[in-house]
Order: C-alpha cells, then sequence, then structure tokens
C-alpha cells in the first residue's frame, strides 16, 4: 500500500492535537501530585537550593516574613535536575514540605563528568572555587591545575587554600613552597592556614565575604574542619587519614549550602581525589593555564601539540624560565587523559 501523504495543513492539525493532549496530560500529572502531598498549595515564591537528596531537596525560602524557613520540596516532573545554589520558584503544601514548579536561569554552573563520562552539574550559581590542599595527605600539582582549569572555563575566581600550614616547617614538604609561589606569581590568590590552630582564619573569613563559594579537594584536606572552624555549630563529621593508603576518607555525602554570618555564602561539595577534564577540548585546556596564553599561536606548526615540537613557542618560554616545569607537566598530564587535538 503506498504511503499516505498529508498536507501541510492536516500534519498542522495533527501537531495541534497531540500538543492539547500533552497539556491534558500535565495538567492530569500535576493534579495528582498535587493529591498525593496533600492538596492545596500555597502561592509561588523564590527560594534556594541549600541541599539535595536524591529526588528531594532542601530550599530555603528566600523572601517575606518566611525568609530563611527551610522546608524538603518534590520537583515537578517536567524540571530539569537541581544542584545546590540553585534558584527556583516553589510552592508550599500542607504537610510542611513543597512542590518546585520552575528553576530560575543559573548564573553560572560548575560540572564535572560523572563515572559514564557525562558531563553533570555539582554547585550553581557559585563565583569563588575555593581550592583546598595540605602536606597530607600528599598533595599533586597536576590536582591543583585540573580544578584551576575547570575554574577557568567556569568563569570562577580560583582561591587556593594550604591547610595544616604548619606542616611546612618540616623539610619533606619544602617542594610545596616553591608550588605556592608559581601560583602567586601568576595572579592566584594563596592562602596559607590551619583550622586545628586557628592561624589565617580571618584572612579567609575576609576573602569568602559577600561571595558564594564552593570548597573543593582531595578528601582528607581538612575541608569540613575548616567549615567547622568557619561556622561554629555546624558540626561537619571530620574524617581521618587512612593509615593504609594515607589517603581520606569521604565525610560529606551530598552538597550543602551555608551561610556566613558577615555575608556570603559557602558550598561544601563531596570529597573527591579526581577532577575530570575529559569533556574539554584542546584549545579550552590550553585557555585553562592562564600563563600560556600569551604564547599561543606563535609555534611554528600550527597543529603543535606542545610536547617536543621544534619551535614550540610554549616550550621556549618554559627554557626561558617564564612558564615553570610542574605546569607544563600538567598540561601533558591532562591533554593525554583527553585525548590528541584535532584541527
Amino acid at each position: 500500500m503506498a504511503k499516505r501523504h498529508l498536507t501541510r495543513r492536516q500534519n498542522w492539525r495533527i501537531q495541534k492535537i497531540q500538543d492539547e493532549r500533552a497539556v491534558r496530560a500535565s495538567k492530569r500529572a500535576d493534579m495528582a501530585e498535587e493529591s498525593l502531598i496533600g492538596g492545596d498549595l500555597g502561592p509561588e515564591q523564590q527560594g534556594l537550593v541549600i541541599a539535595h537528596f536524591g529526588v528531594q531537596v532542601d530550599v530555603e525560602t528566600t523572601e517575606g516574613s518566611e525568609a530563611g524557613l527551610i522546608r524538603r520540596c518534590h520537583l515537578r516532573a517536567n524540571l530539569p535536575a537541581m544542584v545546590t545554589g540553585d534558584r527556583v520558584i516553589w510552592r508550599a503544601d500542607n504537610q510542611n514540605g513543597g512542590v518546585i514548579v520552575a528553576q530560575l536561569p543559573r548564573q553560572s554552573e560548575l560540572s564535572r563528568p560523572d563515572h559514564r563520562g557525562q558531563l553533570k552539574p555539582v554547585a550553581a550559581n557559585v563565583e569563588r572555587l575555593v581550592i583546598v590542599f595540605a602536606p597530607l595527605p600528599t598533595p599533586y600539582t597536576t590536582l591543583i591545575d585540573r580544578y584551576l582549569v575547570a575554574a577557568e572555563q567556569s568563569g570562577l575566581e580560583p582561591l587556593l587554600i594550604l591547610n595544616k600550614a604548619d606542616l611546612l616547617a618540616q623539610g619533606e614538604y619544602a617542594q610545596i613552597r616553591t608550588w605556592l609561589d608559581v601560583y602567586a606569581r601568576l595572579g592566584y590568590q594563596v592562602l596559607e592556614l590551619s583550622a586545628s590552630s586557628g592561624s589565617g582564619l580571618d584572612q579567609l573569613r575576609a576573602a569568602l565575604r559577600d561571595h558564594i563559594s564552593v570548597f573543593v579537594g582531595q578528601s582528607g584536606v581538612g575541608k569540613s574542619s575548616l567549615i567547622n572552624a568557619l561556622l561554629p555549630g555546624i558540626d561537619l563529621r571530620v574524617g581521618a587519614l587512612s593509615e593504609s593508603s594515607g589517603q581520606g576518607t569521604h565525610t560529606t555525602t551530598t552538597a550543602k549550602l551555608f551561610h556566613f554570618p558577615d555575608g556570603g555564602d559557602l558550598i561544601d561539595s563531596p570529597g573527591i581525589r579526581e577532577f575530570g577534564l575529559t569533556h574539554i577540548s584542546h584549545d579550552d585546556l590550553l585557555e585553562g593555564f592562564v600563563e600560556f596564553r600569551p604564547y599561543l599561536g606563535h609555534c611554528r606548526f600550527r597543529d603543535c601539540q606542545h610536547l617536543h615540537e621544534p619551535g614550540c613557542a610554549l616550550l621556549g618560554a618554559v627554557e626561558s624560565g617564564n612558564i615553570s616545569a610542574s605546569r607544563i607537566s600538567s598540561y601533558r598530564h591532562i591533554l593525554s587523559s583527553i585525548g590528541p587535538a584535532s584541527y
């Protein structure tokens, strides 16, 4: 049987009927949802996602007489996944919970690939990426540089925090001092402090004031200890270093947002030991190293990957001392994880 060809008007009518059915189905789903959570819903109001728990999130009211009130909310089925830091429109139910009905546009987004390689947001509307590291567990410039590249690509201002700085007096950590000098020369703000002694915490408070920041870093570097010191009463669980591996144990299981008394917010993300950048291009990677930028486009070969090619402007800058050997080593390590450049 020959295939029937529909006119433009027939196609339009079919699409119109399908759209109307979709709207009716959505309304029925909304009514069923309202019935499930207790019926009457309050007026729409703005809120802030401060924690995520699977299919539910904690929303803090940001306006009106109930500003600061926190409710556990469901998400409407047609909404995208929410992350801590999202600004939303929500309605209260009559069971001390609520329903999120809309997501407001994000000003920024921090994402990382999940275990399947799919890019997944971990925090929204962040301004500052606070990269915490320490002499123990053993830090790696490659991991720190991954965070810096992620910050540059996400448009976030990085802040480097060396916790347990009192350990630098021990000679075995002399290399870390060299790293700190390299990052400071690149224009990154670097703070040395100790959560246990309280040394340097006033500087950190001043740096975080009136900003929305997210803490990242290896497990065991003291992120939770820092938050406990900055926000007395929060009492986050602190994990000890594993005696067998020297690595930190994971204590934070979901990203949570906290308010500083003097202004500003902080998002504590789950501890991660690796920060994958498999989603970025070779050009994005190069741009993520701020000191590389003046030399890009000046190599002898257009397809130069800056590994060992003759006439490479970046390698020339390393030889002249304008680019540190540790940074070019980090670039090569990250490049090997995202694959060869394509032109």
